[in-house]
């Protein structure tokens, strides 16, 4: 067994976390690479579903979209995303994704760094104004 760091992560040795409103394929994360500033992960978002919104306390992060089309909030502001659109949003920024499209949202999430020294994330989908936007269950139904 090789004492050295991960390099390549292939279909065989990514980590899948399956959410409620989606799956997540883990690409880069401290446990599975080397990676100390960055995390990657491909989300697929099935139609109807999306995740809430939350923000990260101490991370930013760019959402790149490759397939489908869906709804993206950045605090108060609404935007619908197509593939090859990118948003940004800032550390501890509330933000969230939904599927709009008859077919999954697929999306890569960077965030930064890789790890921090409280909660990565916080829900507040329950919380003004968010509960009033969409609703406050995980799909935003």
């Amino acid at each position: 067994m090789s004492t050295q760091p991960a390099r390549f992560v292939t279909a065989e040795n990514l980590i899948v976390e399956e959410l409620p409103w989606g799956t997540f394929h883990w690409l880069c994360r401290p446990d599975l690479v080397a990676a100390e500033r960055l995390l990657l992960i491909r989300v697929h978002i099935p139609p109807g579903q999306g995740h809430a919104f939350h923000r990260h306390p101490e991370m930013e992060e760019a959402i790149y979209f490759l397939e489908g089309t869906g709804e993206t909030w950045v605090d108060l502001e609404r935007r619908d995303v197509h593939a090859g659109d990118c948003v940004h949003v800032p550390t501890n920024m509330v933000h969230a994704t939904f599927n709009t499209g008859p077919r999954p949202l697929v999306a890569l999430a960077i965030l930064s760094p890789a790890t921090c020294s409280g909660p990565m994330l916080i829900e507040v989908g329950h919380e003004e104004p968010w509960c009033r936007l969409r609703g406050s269950t995980p799909s935003g139904d």
